[in-house]
């Protein structure tokens, strides 16, 4: 990992923090009251995540591409599989609340707001393409099975009618159907909703830092917080690693999947949690504890996977 990458994933985590600050202050001084909170909670769910899911989609893609990139994307689904299998079976002794958001935030990582740089950064544009189509799995997971942690009802009926209908789904769709059939919108459209997309990153972060404004900071650290980052940041890349050097995967391939593997909660998870009930203090710990902890552990992966052959 050449010096410019890691100054500039650096500067990519120095921002995510600096804009969780001003949140915390915006909320210690009253500019984000208990109705702005929410306020801002249901514009972040309903207009913004959604511009930015279609956004996202909205890549050069051909069949050609899909079958040349066919081995990231496969990777992709695996891994998705495995993080939706640990989220089933390993937290099933934790407290209502707290297991919705250690059940998402395994599924959905950050990747998909610091995969595209990170990969760019340090893979070059190759590694841009196959961070692309890695993370078109998460988000389809992200805004299907991770909605449904947090969307109980008493019957599975109830269940995939709150799901279905809602707006980052019915985003993944219209994505998908942009990206497949590569249909152009009008200029002032897609730029319209690149614009109000690209206030995601600034609203999710002054979200969790109003929150982390009503928090104790003496109990960020925890062992159950502590656990959960070790798996987000440790285990699952680790896993992946492991995996791939079995199958000898391309070194290239192995690098981009196993460094955005190893990216920090999602902040979406912060979000749902305090949109459908979940425990959003704790949500907000896992957030905060991951990301600054990740300043450490993605650059040693990236230094681990450029030793293993490839060429930065």
């Amino acid at each position: 990992m050449n010096w410019d990458s890691f100054i500039h994933l650096a500067e990519l985590q120095g921002m995510l923090l600096l804009l969780l600050v001003i949140g915390l202050v915006m909320r210690k001084t009253g500019t984000i009251t208990d109705a702005g909170k929410k306020s801002l909670t249901d514009l972040i769910i309903n207009m913004i995540l959604p511009c930015n899911i279609i956004y996202s989609f909205m890549i050069d893609f051909s069949y050609q591409i899909f079958i040349s990139c066919g081995v990231v994307l496969l990777i992709s689904v695996l891994i998705q599989l495995m993080c939706t299998t640990i989220s089933r079976f390993c937290y099933n002794k934790v407290g209502d609340g707290k297991k919705e958001v250690l059940q998402y935030a395994t599924v959905c990582s950050n990747a998909g707001f610091m995969g595209n740089p990170i990969a760019e950064s340090v893979f070059g544009s190759l590694g841009l393409l196959y961070a692309s189509i890695y993370l078109i799995p998460l988000r389809i997971v992200m805004w299907s099975a991770g909605v449904s942690y947090f969307t109980n009802a008493s019957d599975k009926k109830t269940v995939i009618k709150k799901v279905a209908t809602h707006p980052c789904i019915i985003a993944v769709f219209v994505g998908l159907f942009l990206m497949i059939t590569q249909i152009k919108l009008p200029g002032f459209l897609t730029q319209t909703i690149a614009k109000v997309g690209g206030c995601t990153t600034a609203m999710s972060m002054f979200m969790i830092g109003a929150i982390l404004a009503e928090v104790n900071f003496k109990t960020i650290v925890s062992k159950i917080t502590m656990l959960y980052t070790g798996l987000r940041l440790v285990l699952i890349p680790l896993a992946v690693y492991l995996g791939c050097m079995l199958f000898h995967v391309e070194p290239l391939l192995m690098g981009v999947s196993t460094v955005l593997a190893g990216m920090p909660a999602g902040t979406t998870t912060v979000i749902l949690a305090t949109k459908y009930g979940g425990d959003e203090h704790f949500a907000t710990k896992c957030v905060v504890l991951s990301t600054v902890l990740s300043l450490v552990t993605i650059p040693v992966w990236c230094t681990v996977v450029m030793m293993s052959g490839i060429a930065g």
